[in-house]
């Protein structure tokens, strides 16, 4: 079972990844506005994995016969300044996500909930794949500049990232 401080926790992380999934979803749609549609591609599929990432949370809370209480989300964003800006707000909040599974690390470290610590560690791993695929973006970004033919190539670049469910962590 759940220690209560670890229940909460993990539905605040819940609700941290379903964020993130809609902060995604909205950059897709503002990709989307200004015709690019593979920048868009790359952030439906990150909103996706997000999706898949909060289901992992919601499991696990059962799994230990915790309760999943669901809270309100916040409306994201709806629009940068750049295509630059934008993955440049997508890789902070990487770091934020980033920052959040350390604490619950942490935490589950603290209490000595050695299965809620097992589970994770991929999220520990998968973060940082989620900031480094960001930060790459961005870094090409800055190096094409947001204008003419290297973003269009870019753009056609980031359209054939496809969805893959990741494998589920180990309890």
């Amino acid at each position: 079972m759940l220690k209560d401080d670890v229940e909460r926790e993990l539905n605040v992380q819940i609700g941290e990844e379903t964020a993130s999934a809609w902060l995604y979803l909205s950059m897709a749609a503002w990709f989307e506005s200004m015709n690019l549609p593979g920048f868009a591609n790359w952030m439906f599929v990150q909103a996706q994995e997000e999706l898949v990432h909060a289901r992992m949370f919601y499991d696990f809370v059962h799994e230990r016969r915790g309760r999943v209480i669901l809270g309100a989300i916040a409306a994201p964003p709806t629009e940068w300044a750049s295509p630059l800006e934008a993955f440049e707000a997508a890789f902070a909040h990487e770091v934020h996500i980033t920052e959040r599974i350390h604490f619950l690390t942490g935490l589950a470290d603290r209490v000595a909930d050695y299965p809620t610590r097992v589970f994770l560690h991929w999220f520990v791993t998968e973060q940082v794949e989620e900031e480094a695929s960001a930060d790459e973006i961005v870094q090409k970004l800055r190096m094409l500049g947001e204008t003419g033919s290297g973003l269009f190539m870019l753009d056609r670049e980031l359209g054939t990232r496809v969805f893959t469910p990741p494998a589920a962590p180990a309890t």
